[in-house]
């Protein structure tokens, strides 16, 4: 902990000349690029692995057609298509899973609740008018939605609201691949709900600190650039 929080505090001086009384801001986004730069391989590994699942399809359906009265059989098959192929179903799992981390430390560091005082001196900074360790609800109690935290709030959620409908279309035009079964359970709900998933990150930047909203933020954008470009 105390290792993450002199490393954002040293970043944030070094981005003061810059960014000034937003330096730390400037660093937690800085932070969050570098560490979805060291992600990235796998990402492209995670798009690598989806191509490599859609084109799967056809056998996946013939498998379907041979096995259909037996889903078990059917499980086992389109399971060993995928060893067979080197085609892992959950490797676009992994880029996300290794993000995680980094997200909890900063939300305990601006949470107040650090390890022995680690990052005491970053929780002073703000975001223009938002201090990093507050909340949204914070910034209702402080000015309203149209105070100077409250418009700090509203643009952010402006940004987030924006990659949202981007993913909610991209999302729209691209069909949940088969993984076996025509019957799977739950898969037409699935396919409802998948398209407006981006749209939770709303809840998420509002009830954490805003320290924690920038770090989703800026990788939930990263996010939808990568996929667009890895995906297209």
């Amino acid at each position: 902990m105390s290792v993450f929080a002199g490393l954002v505090e040293h970043l944030a001086d070094l981005l003061q000349p810059l960014f000034g009384a937003a330096s730390a801001a400037a660093a937690i986004v800085l932070f969050t690029a570098s560490v979805r730069l060291l992600v990235h391989p796998l990402s492209r590994a995670a798009a690598r692995g989806q191509k490599a699942r859609t084109a799967l399809q056809p056998k996946i359906a013939e498998l379907r057609e041979k096995h259909g009265k037996n889903p078990e059989k059917l499980q086992r098959a389109v399971l060993d298509l995928h060893a067979e192929e080197k085609v892992s179903p959950l490797s676009g799992c992994l880029p996300s899973l290794l993000q995680l981390p980094a997200f909890f430390v900063l939300y305990r560091l601006f949470s107040g609740s650090s390890a022995g005082g680690a990052g005491d001196g970053l929780l002073d900074h703000h975001l223009f008018a938002a201090p990093l360790a507050d909340r949204w609800t914070d910034a209702l109690a402080g000015g309203g939605p149209v105070g100077g935290a409250g418009l700090v709030y509203l643009v952010l959620f402006a940004v987030v609201a924006a990659v949202a409908f981007f993913n909610y279309l991209r999302t729209k035009r691209t069909p949940l691949p088969v993984t076996g079964g025509q019957d799977v359970p739950g898969a037409g709900v699935l396919a409802k709900v998948m398209p407006f998933m981006s749209f939770f990150t709303l809840v998420t930047v509002a009830v954490v600190p805003l320290a924690a909203a920038l770090y989703v933020i800026t990788s939930t954008t990263w996010s939808a650039i990568e996929r667009a470009v890895l995906y297209r």
